[in-house]
């Protein structure tokens, strides 16, 4: 025996059926959208907070700003001893290490020769050196081209290093600047 429904029946059966088709597919639109990625704004400021390392009082802040002409790097350092120290961008933002070696080597994704950053060819970490006075405090302000907020050169996320000597910004791999007595992770900062 077969059953059949009226024609108006089978007519509610398939419009419900095609709305329900209908709710399912938006809802899978709308599932595809919210997981498309979305572009995060474009990075123009950036900022490390240093951490001294074991047996040191080293601290401060370094800012980068998104500038025309490259990167401007503003630093604050105080506890130095007085004299040149080591200023480095570093492969990792890790300073969990006692003695600051969790930031790794220098930056330096070209894969140049270490030098002074007014060198022709240079790692991009090689920021040159702070000069502390007396009193164990040094500033620096300038902007350099090296430096990157986009791509593989990106510096967001690599590691600042204050070192207890003078870079003498030849010495390969890394300039013969000592230990390292601050060292701190680069994130990114409100414009």
């Amino acid at each position: 025996m077969c059953f059949r429904f009226p024609s108006s029946l089978r007519f509610l059966g398939l419009a419900a059926a095609l709305g329900a088709a209908a709710s399912a597919s938006s809802l899978l639109r709308a599932a595809d959208m919210a997981a498309m990625p979305v572009a995060a704004p474009a990075v123009t400021a950036a900022v490390a907070v240093l951490i001294p390392t074991d047996g040191n009082v080293v601290h401060g802040e370094i800012h980068f700003t998104k500038v025309a002409g490259g990167v401007r790097v503003v630093a604050q350092v105080s506890g130095l001893k007085p004299g040149g120290h080591g200023f480095h961008i570093h492969e990792f933002g890790d300073a969990s290490s006692a003695d600051g070696t969790g930031a790794g080597g220098h930056f330096n994704p070209a894969h140049e020769a270490h030098g002074a950053p007014t060198a022709e060819h240079h790692h991009e970490g090689d920021l040159g050196n702070l000069t502390a006075d007396e009193s164990g405090h040094a500033t620096i302000d300038f902007v350099t081209p090296a430096l990157s907020f986009e791509g593989a050169a990106s510096i967001i996320g690599r590691g600042v290093v204050i070192h207890a000597d003078p870079d003498d910004l030849t010495s390969q791999p890394v300039g013969n600047a000592g230990k390292r007595v601050a060292v701190g992770a680069i994130g990114i900062a409100k414009s």
